[in-house]
């Protein structure tokens, strides 16, 4: 995963709603749900769940298959465990190589 694909997928993760709403779609017994399924559980308007479906929509992290005269909206876990994958890569790299000891700065 590129770094560009990590951080448009941290910034759509980077909204407690966002948040909410993948657990949302997590729980769903047929692993899919419709904006107003989602609406019913959070305190928001219709509309504001839409935006926020559609910037996870955009990270990729979930995706839309057509049901009748609705859409429904399931999570993408192919791409959850590519990010996993890629954090662990990330951090690993962010770690110091070795830590010199005060014995061998003396």
């Amino acid at each position: 995963m590129r770094d560009d694909d990590i951080a448009t997928i941290m910034r759509a993760l980077g909204h407690p709603v966002r948040l909410n709403i993948l657990r949302i779609l997590a729980t769903q017994q047929q692993g899919q749900c419709c904006c107003a399924d989602v609406t019913e559980s959070l305190p928001l308007a219709q509309s504001t769940v839409s935006q926020h479906i559609k910037v996870l929509l955009d990270a990729g992290l979930i995706e839309r298959k057509p049901h009748g005269t609705r859409n429904r909206y399931c999570i993408r876990h192919d791409r959850l465990s590519e990010l996993g994958a890629a954090f662990g890569g990330l951090l690993q790299g962010l770690t110091p190589l070795a830590v010199p000891q005060e014995a061998e700065l003396a």
